[in-house]
């Protein structure tokens, strides 16, 4: 079966095809930088889909990374993955970000307590500790740097790279990659867990409705 796995909660817009028979990543495109998540998605799923050789209904699932990130670029690919899943009729599978990022780290050897810290703008961070074995035992949450718990283990993400004075033991890697959203979907449908996409923003967006009428005449 193929999975796309996708995420959008970071700067690093990423797409990939997972086979998950053979655990091998087909395709992957992803795109780092500010913003433009809903212009990045679209082309990065196409150049992914076309690296594997195969087409949007040879898809068996998706996976979607479900935040905690900045409320506008994280809606961009659970709308994208629930409408493509709904198209599809296959099911789609959230993952909580920093656990792909955590996986990954794992994979590569990383042992002992850690943290995975994002960068949430506004000067605060998203951060979630995980114990030997890339276990997460608390968060995520929103705060400042300062205001996170045991910075003196290993922090890994972007995050804890913007602020090397609170984490000084930061460490890569500092974005999601797509495929480890698409492994750790591929482990929920072997465990049979029902489809989650709720999103994780953990604060309210930076543009709000007008409570108030605004008056186009004069007074």
């Amino acid at each position: 079966m193929l999975i796309l796995g996708l995420d959008t909660a970071s700067d690093a817009v990423g797409a990939a095809v997972l086979e998950v028979g053979t655990d091998r990543v087909l395709g992957r495109a992803v795109h780092l930088g500010p913003a433009a998540h809903g212009e990045q998605l679209a082309p990065l799923v196409a150049a992914a889909l076309a690296q594997a050789g195969c087409e949007p209904a040879d898809l068996g699932a998706i996976g979607v990374g479900r935040g905690p990130g900045p409320y506008t670029g994280l809606r961009v690919g659970l709308v994208h993955a629930e409408v493509l899943g709904w198209v599809l009729g296959i099911p789609v599978h959230g993952v909580v970000t920093p656990d792909a990022i955590a996986a990954q780290a794992v994979a590569a050897g990383l042992a002992g307590p850690f943290l995975v810290v994002t960068d949430a703008r506004r000067r605060e961070v998203h951060w979630a500790s995980y114990a030997d074995g890339g276990q997460r035992v608390d968060g995520p949450h929103v705060g400042p740097p300062t205001d996170v718990p045991h910075r003196d283990t290993p922090a890994l993400g972007a995050g804890a790279a913007r602020y090397p004075d609170a984490f000084p033991d930061h460490r890569e890697p500092l974005h999601p990659d797509p495929a480890w959203v698409a492994r750790l979907a591929a482990a929920q449908l072997r465990a049979g867990a029902s489809p989650e996409v709720a999103p994780l923003y953990l604060r309210r967006p930076d543009a709000v409705a007008a409570t108030t009428r605004k008056r186009v005449t004069p007074a």
